[in-house]
């Protein structure tokens, strides 16, 4: 699975568009639940359900709350899944590596 950061809005809006196969992981720093979500994606990372998808890494303090209210997040973190530029899921709170699993297979 290859891992990209989006540093502004426009660079999250690219890689939606470029990416027909893509998990979105909405994080900010100093969250306890976010950290966790991290080691979750990196064990699912190793599984062969995570060939030939894409992590998208948006940090809040990097694109800007407004970004995020405008999205309609709630919390952090929150794992969204996308499918040829649509979103298909959104997983808000820690993940289990299964539980993403679970998600990539119900969805992508």
């Amino acid at each position: 699975m290859q891992t990209l950061h989006a540093s502004s809005p426009d660079d999250y809006a690219s890689a939606v568009a470029a990416h027909p196969r893509l998990l979105v992981d909405f994080y900010k720093d100093n969250c306890p639940g976010c950290t966790m979500l991290d080691m979750s994606l990196r064990k699912f990372a190793a599984q062969p359900d995570a060939q030939g998808l894409v992590l998208l890494k948006v940090k809040l303090e990097q694109v800007g709350e407004e970004f995020f209210r405008g999205l309609g997040l709630r919390q952090t973190p929150t794992l969204a899944v996308f499918r040829e530029g649509a979103e298909v899921a959104r997983l808000p709170g820690f993940q289990s590596p299964v539980q993403v699993a679970a998600a990539v297979g119900a969805h992508l």
